[in-house]
């Protein structure tokens, strides 16, 4: 096939989805099963034909999306809000996974037939819940929820991924090894994590001076550098061992609590990319499943399903917040929110991979659980929310929401001209760690008027016009002098 049809059938794919979302927000299904759907259709047994038979394209494709969609979701997390919830979703994130991984894979083990590491390994694989789903569903659906639920979900979703997938590595060792010990197991995850977090800690250290000091000629080359840092992330941790799910996500927690040049544009820039990722990993995950094989799997994929969803979600999840001071309502919703998504599907090629027996029959079934998943928990999250008393009332933006992070500045516009001793002067505006509600909205030099960016550098005798707080005067002296 030449370039040019291949470039077309993309072209196709990415705009059905762009379409298949406005259909969900409208009929609200998930926009993540109408993917898959649209990738189903398109392949072999679907009416677009098209064969796709390679799970380890489907692979890397599905760890490449998910490395750029933890980076979103981290660049959009508002530390302040997370903090109060680290350790109740670091919780989730490990002891919820784990009880989850082992209750779903005695049952497998007792019901469906597997072997106890064979239901072990299913367990494992769907034991963690999907960022890219979590995040589509509070973002898109606008579920607007009380108290510190959004940032504890979205914490979950986004640092429970290297215990999956080391559960999924270890097990798969383990019906390869029959000889080696579970205990093996402890010192390796203990290496992801650490490695994860300390690489992605480490590069968010010298990706946001190295921004804020290139000046770069081209505003459009910035997105280019931050692509290469979230690639760079990931490739540099999974090469030393650690998680690199964990080192992206990290990396996007800690540049989105820093200030650094066209920080909102390339917030939105990366938001984009994460609707591109998804798109492109869920039509390929649908076009990796062959639809006739799942009325195979239909039975024991409903009943792990609905396990899953009604045993082992709940039971690790109130184990895992026993400690919390949330509500029994909160507790269920967060139950009930915990979708699987493409981190499954992605973990479930790692057993074709590796040649384990039974691999075929746990994709399929995987799949079927995915399905069953992101179509019930997803619909029925909002009418769940406001049935379990969890969902906040929404407020309408401010048009200068923008400015600061827990509500609205008031129209306080200042003039200040910067003297020779002025702090300010000589500095980027990056560089002044300007408070959440100070804006410098204009810059008057001599006979020009200039629209402050980040990298713009304040001169001595410049007038800046500020917005800020009435209560900002000692604030604004400390930064611009007197």
């Amino acid at each position: 096939m030449t370039i040019e049809p291949i470039l077309i059938i993309s072209a196709v794919f990415l705009l059905v989805g762009i379409f298949a979302s406005k259909i969900a927000v409208r009929t609200g299904v998930p926009a993540l099963v109408l993917f898959l759907a649209i990738g189903m259709l398109a392949g072999s047994d679907g009416p677009g034909g098209v064969y796709f038979d390679s799970p380890s394209l489907a692979q890397g494709v599905g760890v490449v999306a998910l490395a750029f969609i933890l980076f979103s979701g981290g660049l959009d997390t508002q530390w302040g809000h997370m903090r109060p919830v680290l350790l109740p979703g670091l919780s989730l994130a490990t002891i919820g996974v784990i009880i989850s991984a082992t209750l779903v894979g005695v049952m497998a083990s007792q019901v469906l037939g597997f072997t106890m590491l064979e239901g072990m390994l299913l367990g494992a694989i769907i034991a963690s819940t999907d960022a890219a789903a979590v995040f589509a569903m509070l973002g898109g659906r606008g579920i607007a929820l009380k108290g510190k639920l959004k940032p504890l979900i979205e914490l979950e979703s986004g640092s429970n991924d290297p215990v999956a997938v080391l559960l999924t590595i270890g097990v798969i060792q383990l019906i390869g090894n029959p000889d080696l010990s579970p205990i093996a197991l402890i010192p390796l995850f203990l290496q992801q994590m650490i490695i994860g977090a300390a690489v992605g800690w480490l590069f968010s250290r010298l990706i946001v001076p190295l921004i804020n000091r290139l000046r770069l000629e081209f505003d459009g080359l910035y997105p280019v550098l931050t692509i290469a840092a979230v690639l760079l992330t990931y490739g540099v941790t999974a090469i030393l061992g650690g998680s690199g799910f964990l080192a992206v996500y990290i990396l996007g927690i800690m540049m989105g609590r820093a200030e650094f040049i066209h920080k909102r544009s390339l917030g939105q820039f990366h938001d984009g990319i994460a609707w591109l990722m998804q798109i492109v990993m869920f039509v390929t995950l649908g076009l990796q499943v062959f639809p006739s094989e799942l009325p195979a799997v239909a039975g024991e994929g409903i009943l792990a399903a609905l396990f899953l969803l009604f045993v082992a979600r709940p039971v690790s999840v109130f184990i895992a917040l026993a400690a919390s001071r949330l509500t029994v309502r909160e507790k269920l919703f967060i139950s009930w929110v915990g979708l699987r998504g493409a981190t499954p599907i992605v973990l479930a090629t790692f057993p074709v991979l590796a040649g384990v027996a039974q691999a075929d029959a746990i994709f399929n079934l995987v799949f079927f659980i995915v399905l069953i998943s992101v179509l019930m928990q997803g619909t029925l999250a909002p009418p769940m929310a406001r049935w379990l008393g969890v969902q906040a009332q929404s407020q309408p933006p401010s048009s200068l929401s923008y400015v600061m992070r827990d509500g609205v500045i008031s129209n306080n516009l200042r003039e200040i001209t910067l003297s020779e001793n002025s702090p300010a002067a000589g500095r980027q505006i990056v560089d002044l760690s300007l408070p959440a509600d100070v804006l410098i909205m204009l810059i008057g030099r001599a006979d020009d008027s200039i629209i402050p960016r980040g990298s713009t550098i304040l001169e001595a005798g410049d007038t800046v016009l500020v917005l800020a707080r009435d209560n900002a005067q000692d604030e604004l002296t400390q930064i611009f002098g007197d």
